[in-house]
């Protein structure tokens, strides 16, 4: 008898232990889809945020509008974290994200970026319609930063003019802010803290006149189709704290709203 009873423990015991190693506790997880424009702090913020919750942040950068038909079509995504509140305000409307859940992270402002020493000497917008000169922008429509550069061009009346010197179009704004690294081209619209991406390649800002553009904000929100809302609403939140602004506020963004005289803002 006592023999039996001891297979039977052995027995019971091996299956506890099997139990044990394919039903492991899974980590929970959220996914974070993202404009380009958050490359930076959302990354750092992102390893805060496990360290802190012991919670997997999984983030999909690229375009706004790219990332935005990402979860559209595939259902899925927890947080939606657009590079402007343009794409932000679609996303409501196509009721993909809960108004409710949004928090304002920081501002960015358009600007002209150059290469260190601005080699073509470029001082304006009007600057950008000379023979030669070699521009890029976003893709309108898709990037949020492409319909801004659109806007403003247009606002000065000088899109058509402009047009003939785009010679390329940049998927988001990691590839955008590349061009000034790489050498392709003379100038880019683009945000503000581009200067800070890439500080082994100096580049300069050049302001936009402040009548003529909106300063944008980065906000970010649940989704409806996030599993857990409750966590995504609290990685939400923990952007907008102290903490998580600090993670943009070092890679030079304005975690409060810049003031420019005569310029429009979205707050």
């Amino acid at each position: 008898m006592s023999r039996i009873i001891w297979i039977l423990t052995l027995a019971f015991m091996g299956s506890n232990l099997l139990f044990a190693q394919t039903n492991p506790k899974k980590q929970k997880e959220i996914h974070v889809f993202a404009g380009a424009a958050n490359t930076p702090p959302l990354t750092e913020a992102a390893k805060l945020y496990e360290k802190r919750y012991g919670v997997k942040v999984r983030l999909t950068f690229g375009g706004s509008g790219v990332v935005l038909s990402q979860m559209k079509l595939t259902r899925k995504g927890d947080v939606y974290v657009p590079g402007s509140d343009d794409y932000m305000e679609l996303a409501v409307k196509e009721g993909i994200v809960d108004t409710k859940s949004i928090r304002i992270i920081c501002w960015l402002v358009p600007v002209i970026n150059v290469p260190k020493n601005n080699p073509k000497g470029i001082k304006s917008l009007d600057d950008l319609a000379k023979p030669k000169t070699r521009i890029a922008i976003a893709v309108p429509g898709s990037v949020c930063l492409g319909d801004v550069a659109k806007e403003i061009l247009e606002n000065a009346g000088l899109w058509e003019k402009v047009q003939p010197n785009i010679v390329m179009q940049a998927k988001d704004c990691a590839d955008l802010a590349s061009q000034i690294k790489l050498g392709t081209v003379d100038a880019i619209i683009g945000w503000d803290v581009f200067a800070y991406w890439y500080p082994d390649t100096p580049m300069e800002n050049i302001p936009v006149p402040a009548e003529i553009l909106r300063v944008r904000n980065i906000p970010a929100g649940v989704t409806v189709f996030a599993s857990d809302k409750k966590e995504a609403q609290r990685f939400v939140d923990f952007l907008a704290s102290g903490l998580g602004k600090l993670c943009y506020a070092k890679c030079g963004y304005s975690i409060k709203p810049p003031v420019l005289t005569n310029a429009k803002s979205n707050k």
